[in-house]
């Protein structure tokens, strides 16, 4: 089996006249962790949403593990194992953590919603999320509604939804987003940690984590893939440092 688990070919996206970016070749290696990185309005967002279902390329195709999966439905993507958390925060407020990881790995297990079944039914599933929840560090705030949580730990439980999906690869949308940056580092070490071995696609701005984090970066700028390489190569990439570092 190839190690490229997703890949992308001359794929682009314009809307009407406004081309976002040309002809992107992309390949995300098995296991590893991968940051997108690029000025704003480089199409980094559109990116991620056209490799998850929720926008169709005007050109190009994307695969996963060597299936074309270009016209794929979103919803069939996360079948599949593509699976993404948002850079606003989509959880339920009104939900506690433990019902919300709940919901989510009853759809993925294909029964019937919590609320119609009775709960001894659910004891695979109730199992499965508590042990997500302790792996994660959200155990002891497993009954506390979502809106009173502190905006990291949403953050991190957004993770933990996706990540309950069992997903093949698990994309972050700026998961750092309206976080300090100690409560940033403090994120990814424990996504660091805890998805060890997951394959990880991950946009993000702040440079620190990127470098610290990543395994492997891509360069968007000017509507292509300007560099990809590991960290130390794009900090010393002449391109790079015109284009977006800034030094």
């Amino acid at each position: 089996m190839s190690d490229v688990v997703l890949q992308t070919r001359g794929l682009s996206m314009a809307f009407g006249g406004l081309k976002v970016f040309n002809g992107l070749e992309f390949a995300l290696q098995r296991g590893e962790r991968h940051a997108v990185i690029g000025p704003n309005g480089a199409g980094k967002s559109t990116f991620v949403a056209v490799v998850t279902g929720l926008l169709s390329p005007t050109a190009g195709k994307v695969f996963l593990d060597g299936r074309d999966v270009t016209r794929t439905s979103a919803r069939d993507r996360v079948k599949a194992g593509i699976v993404r958390t948002f850079q606003i925060n989509t959880l339920f407020a009104s939900l506690t953590p433990l019902e919300s990881v709940l919901i989510a790995l009853s759809q993925r297990d294909g029964v019937a919603r919590p609320s119609l079944r009775p709960l001894k039914s659910l004891k695979p599933q109730i199992e499965e999320a508590d042990a997500l929840l302790h792996k994660f560090g959200l155990a002891d705030d497993a009954t506390a509604l979502t809106q009173a949580l502190p905006y990291g730990k949403q953050r991190l439980l957004e993770v933990v939804l996706a990540f309950a999906l069992r997903p093949r690869v698990l994309l972050l949308d700026e998961p750092a987003a309206g976080l300090s940056t100690h409560q940033g580092q403090e994120l990814f070490e424990q996504l660091a940690t805890l998805t060890d071995g997951t394959t990880m696609l991950f946009v993000e701005h702040d440079m620190n984590i990127v470098f610290r984090y990543a395994q492997r970066v891509s360069v968007l700028a000017g509507g292509s893939v300007l560099a990809t390489g590991t960290p130390e190569e794009i900090r010393s990439h002449d391109g790079v440092k015109g284009a977006y570092l800034g030094h």
